[in-house]
């Protein structure tokens, strides 16, 4: 019973996603209304709680956040950490030359993929000539 309930709101999450993928902006409005209202409510529970103070709540949160693995995530963003290890410059650090720098290595690793994905066509196509002969 629980699977099928699962299997039933993914499946209708796929359907709503596609249809509001084509209307960006009533998908943004639709995703921010839902947000402030989770947030609503999580809110309104937290002040049912007498011992719930400011206090409390920031230390359960920073607890439960570390402990998840998403303090730093969601505060700081995956790309902005992968960026500092690799010590790349942000965006708007980069002068024109290296974006275009960037830009023409990622047409030649496509490039090459395109070699690579012929290649192995090719050897397919050849062992399946050897295997029917």
């Amino acid at each position: 019973m629980f699977k099928k309930t699962i299997n039933y709101f993914d499946k209708l999450e796929d359907r709503v996603r596609a249809k509001l993928s084509r209307h960006p902006i009533i998908y943004s409005f639709v995703g921010g209304v839902a947000i402030v209202l989770f947030w609503r409510g999580v809110w309104m529970i937290a002040d049912q709680y007498t011992f719930m103070t400011g206090l409390v709540s920031v230390i359960l949160s920073v607890t439960l956040l570390l402990m998840t693995g998403l303090f730093a995530s969601f505060f700081v963003g995956d790309t902005i950490i992968i960026s500092g290890l690799k010590r790349d410059k942000k965006l708007t650090e980069k002068t024109e030359a290296e974006v275009k720098e960037e830009l023409a290595t990622l047409i030649e690793v496509k490039d090459d993929l395109k070699e690579i994905k012929e290649t192995l066509s090719e050897i397919k196509e050849a062992e399946i000539k050897n295997q029917t002969s």
